[in-house]
């Protein structure tokens, strides 16, 4: 193994360490920093003697490869992350990338869907799937994924232990292994009770042919044992198909972003929204005040009298117009 393998590998075992990061945040400084060990090895530069220079050629690169702007942030925060690590652990005297300055990525407000839209999401995972079994837990899913406005990776791998005895609140383990409360929606509870009657069903047969009886909610033969998350992203576009909903609006992350701005719509504290999120800053928090905003804005651009008078004098249409 190389030197510069050896760092990145040193790195990660402390990020999953100290810092209680999760395998898919590993597996991206893993895919980051082997593109930048690539790049140096073709041009003959190694971690322990990269200069500033050599890793703002490296940006220049990605750049001249078309790649995003969020893209070239990521990667050079991966980056800038490993010498910060090399730094302290005295595998180098100085830091080249402490200087640098990434690109600016734009600010994009997340994309939500409305209340209507989810609606029709929820009644749609209760019709589709090629069994009972199936639309049982596909209801359970959903139901608990707006319900709570887990993570996906949090909800595919929610241990069935932490949902028994029709609980009012879940104890949620996020990133970096920190643990918060949510609570649970009566359509939520509803679904969860249904589903869990059939899956232990199914986990006695299993047992029957002795195989272990999963730890999880939503049990899988696969390597992981669960329900993964790419199962549930296409299952996702399935269930937006049913519904009528545009599918590229809808993935695991819309319906959070969905949870919070309808909360925030309905008067919860902002306070509370971060905490049911798991936002360590609240400033993350905040970003749906901003799709609140633009979310009315439209609103009365739509459909305000006066709004619609400008319209009408400079030539544009309304809805009613065009019918």
């Amino acid at each position: 193994m190389s030197q510069d393998h050896t760092w990145i590998t040193t790195f990660l075992e402390a990020q999953a360490a100290e810092v209680g990061a999760a395998q898919n945040t590993l597996a991206a400084y893993a895919r980051d920093l082997g593109g930048f060990c690539d790049w140096l090895r073709k041009n003959k530069v190694t971690m322990a003697k990269a200069e500033q220079s050599d890793i703002e050629s490296y940006l220049i690169d990605c750049e001249v490869q078309g790649l995003a702007i969020s893209t070239r942030a990521r990667r050079l925060s991966a980056v800038k992350q490993l010498y910060r690590f090399a730094f302290d652990e005295g595998l180098r005297t100085d830091n080249p990338a402490i200087r640098i300055r990434g690109p600016r990525k734009a600010k994009h407000l997340p994309k939500t869907l409305s209340q209507e839209q989810v609606d029709d999401l929820l009644v749609a995972a209760r019709t589709t799937g090629r069994t009972d079994t199936d639309k049982l837990r596909n209801t359970c899913l959903m139901e608990l994924l707006y319900a709570t406005g887990m993570r996906v990776t949090e909800l595919v791998s929610l241990p069935v232990a932490a949902t028994r005895g029709d609980p009012n609140m879940l104890l949620i383990r996020g990133k970096g292994d920190k643990e918060r409360m949510v609570p649970l929606s009566p359509p939520a509870r509803e679904a969860l009770a249904a589903w869990i009657v059939v899956r232990d069903k199914k986990e006695e047969a299993t047992s029957l042919e002795s195989k272990p009886a999963s730890a999880f909610l939503f049990p899988s033969s696969g390597k992981l044992g669960h329900l993964t998350r790419h199962r549930f992203y296409l299952l996702i576009k399935e269930l937006a198909v049913a519904a009528g909903v545009t599918p590229s609006l809808v993935t695991p992350h819309t319906l959070r972003h969905a949870f919070a701005t309808h909360l925030l719509a309905n008067g919860a504290d902002l306070r509370v929204i971060q905490t049911f999120l798991g936002h360590a800053d609240i400033a993350t928090t905040e970003i749906y005040t901003h799709v609140l905003e633009e979310r009315l804005r439209e609103l009365v651009e739509d459909n305000h009298p006066l709004a619609i008078a400008a319209r009408r004098n400079s030539g544009g249409s309304t809805s009613s117009d065009g019918q």
